[in-house]
């Protein structure tokens, strides 16, 4: 009888408390299976935790951070339910559940598609954003009955999901009701991760019994040919100035001299004819085709092609861009008077 007894005794249950072992726990069931719980038990709930009795599939007491002895006195949802007696010092059945409510944080979001947005300079362009969030649970209750159920281990994987989902179209309609201009939108990062927590904060707790403590944008995508457009006027803005611009451009577009590597005069000839199309680009009026350009005064004309004089004009030229020493530029010199 003596060891039935202690057998007995022994199946009630006088520690309860949790160890969080994990990071990323956010309800745990106390292993009480098929044990009672006695009556002035020591109930040890720390920092960032709620504790769940339900008794039946009912939700019972709630208990904060803090120690308890556990009595009718802080026991009144079960002691109605049971129907106790003041002074009641029998052991009791009821599930324990700890929730977790510490910040759950660097929790990763993404657009797994491009979305669209209507920008004021651009039309309709396609974005792709990622970043993170933090949230806690702050309804624990709630929690339990609307989301965690009887799971005696819900981790923050089986709840991230439809997180991330709610975030994302909330994402997006923040964007349209914001019209932030596209090319402003990186400095807008704050106001518009303050306006989601604002937005969702309430809705996540109504729903879940979560709260959104921070959302963050990191960082914003552009498809390519909208970049290639965006890098296209920068250019122009450092430029300054759209005649600028096109000058800039043609002489990009200028033929390499470097397609002739064994001849230093080549290259001259290609350094020659860039100063030589900026100088006319120069002269255009804003407007004006380069064939409706005046024709220079006759003294300024510049010398036929192939003649002496453009010879050593070209080799002069290459002597002052020093792809040519002065003896080398002396001696061709010679043998260009000699030929003549």
């Amino acid at each position: 009888m003596g060891i039935i007894g202690n057998f007995i005794k022994s199946q009630f249950i006088e520690v309860i408390e949790w160890l969080d072992q994990g990071h990323d726990t956010i309800v745990y069931r106390f292993p009480v299976q098929g044990q009672e719980i006695k009556m002035g038990a020591q109930l040890t709930v720390r920092e960032s935790q709620m504790a769940v009795f339900i008794n039946q599939g009912q939700m019972a007491d709630v208990f904060s951070p803090g120690k308890y002895t556990l009595a009718t006195q802080n026991l009144p949802v079960l002691t109605k339910l049971f129907s106790w007696k003041t002074g009641f010092n029998s052991p009791f059945k009821a599930e324990v559940y700890f929730v977790n409510t510490k910040l759950f944080t660097d929790r990763q979001w993404g657009t797994p598609q491009p979305i669209t947005l209507r920008d004021p300079e651009f039309g309709a362009v396609r974005l792709r954003c990622n970043g993170n969030y933090t949230f806690r649970v702050k309804d624990p209750a709630k929690f339990i009955k609307d989301v965690s159920g009887t799971d005696g281990n819900f981790e923050t994987e089986e709840i991230e999901g439809q997180i991330k989902r709610v975030l994302l179209s909330s994402f997006t309609d923040t964007l349209a009701e914001l019209k932030i201009p596209m090319l402003d939108l990186a400095t807008q990062f704050d106001e518009v991760g303050k306006k989601m927590k604002d937005k969702l904060s309430q809705e996540l707790v109504e729903t879940y019994g979560i709260e959104l403590q921070k959302f963050i944008i990191a960082s914003i995508s552009l498809p390519p040919e909208l970049e290639k457009a965006l890098d296209q006027r920068i250019k122009m803005n450092m430029m300054g100035d759209p005649d600028k611009f096109m000058k800039f451009q043609m002489a990009e577009a200028l033929p390499n001299a470097a397609a002739q590597p064994n001849t230093a005069v080549g290259t001259a000839m290609g350094m020659a004819q860039a100063a030589q199309m900026m100088g006319m680009m120069g002269n255009m009026m804003p407007g004006q085709h380069p064939q409706q350009q005046q024709q220079p005064p006759a003294q300024a004309a510049a010398p036929a092609e192939g003649s002496l004089e453009d010879k050593l004009k070209k080799l002069k030229a290459a002597f002052e861009a020093g792809l040519l020493d002065e003896a080398e530029f002396k001696a061709k010199k010679q043998k260009l008077l000699d030929a003549f």
